[in-house]
């Protein structure tokens, strides 16, 4: 039996929703539906393990694997109880938990979700932890080559690690001093401002680049995946030169939804672990990680005078409390408030 393609609410209005094949396994069905809604294969595979997650937690008690349909949508309370309780989970992972088994029963399985009241993760309030420009200036000293180069320019633009890794040559506007950030968090597209200090060790890096994806098409490769339904309208511009990626993987690979051997954007890994290291050759006792350079592109923008809606612009907020965060960590926060304690005698 193959899917078909339903109305929404009514007969007239609302989207198309595909119907699964009922034969297949669950797991076939929850990737047709995930393709189907244009989700990211990221995105798909993170939903997927919180559902066998879930699988797993009510095994545990019942000792039998069930299928998600006879548990109902109100066995999601007690897993998600458990996970903020015993797991002791943060909000954030809580609440993608919630939305991966949201999708498996509204879209999925196509039956109505109760889940009832849960015990929610508690979010714990603080401030992000944010980096001197001395302190930056001796993170990126201990960094060298192409590691070096995707550092400075998460602190110089702004941008979170995959926005970086997911850069295409075609984004980046050497004339214009300019970087466009496509499908950003919450699928948004912005701009953020390309460093002059790095536009020559840029293009040095996509000269080097450009020969090795010379030499993948010569070898009958050098095809990128493109976004959305691009591949089947532009057979041919995954080849294309500014399609491809800043920095791409050293290693032929697989990918996994077209079965297609190219060149995948180099993995998140790679400078995570580089950092670590390099921040230990430092005397910075911070716990500093990638996503800690955005913080400090942030803060140090609001110190030098930065507008703070410009500042929201460039990170893709979309409400300005997000960005007035930064303002708490500032050197002098608010409107730069004297201690006391400077103004005694000696």
């Amino acid at each position: 039996m193959s899917p078909q393609l339903i109305r929404g609410n009514t007969a007239h209005a609302g989207p198309f929703k595909l119907v699964p094949n009922p034969k297949a396994r669950l797991k076939d069905q929850f990737c047709e539906v995930a393709r189907f809604k244009h989700l990211s294969f990221r995105t798909e595979t993170t939903y997927w393990d919180w559902v066998v997650r879930y699988l797993r937690f009510h095994k545990d008690y019942s000792g039998v694997w069930t299928h998600p349909r006879a548990l109902g949508s109100r066995a999601v309370t007690p897993f998600l109880t458990w996970l903020a309780t015993t797991r002791a989970v943060s909000v954030s992972t809580q609440n993608q938990a919630l939305n991966a088994l949201l999708f498996l029963y509204r879209e999925v399985l196509q039956t109505p979700f109760e889940p009832g009241d849960f015990v929610r993760a508690h979010r714990s309030p603080g401030v992000p932890t944010v980096l001197s420009q001395d302190e930056v200036r001796d993170l990126l000293g201990s960094l060298t080559g192409k590691y070096l180069l995707m550092a400075r320019l998460l602190y110089g633009t702004g941008m979170r690690l995959l926005e970086l890794l997911r850069l295409r040559v075609k984004d980046i506007d050497f004339d214009r001093g300019q970087i466009v950030v496509r499908s950003g968090k919450g699928g948004k597209d912005r701009v953020t401002v390309l460093p002059g200090s790095l536009q020559e060790p840029l293009q040095r890096h996509l000269t080097d680049v450009r020969l090795q994806h010379e030499r993948d098409l010569m070898e009958g490769f050098g095809c990128v995946c493109l976004p959305g339904g691009l591949d089947r309208k532009y057979p041919h511009a995954g080849r294309e030169w500014g399609w491809q990626w800043v920095f791409p993987s050293t290693s032929l690979s697989t990918d996994p939804i077209t079965g297609r051997i190219g060149r995948h954007h180099t993995a998140e890994t790679g400078l995570q672990r580089a950092l670590k290291v390099a921040l230990g050759k430092t005397t910075i006792t911070k716990p500093a990680s990638c996503h800690t350079l955005r913080h400090s592109f942030a803060t140090h923008l609001l110190e030098s005078g930065t507008d703070i809606r410009t500042v929201q612009d460039l990170l893709g907020h979309k409400d300005v409390s997000t960005t007035q965060v930064y303002t708490h960590v500032m050197q002098r926060p608010g409107v730069g408030v004297r201690s006391p304690l400077d103004n005694l005698s000696p």
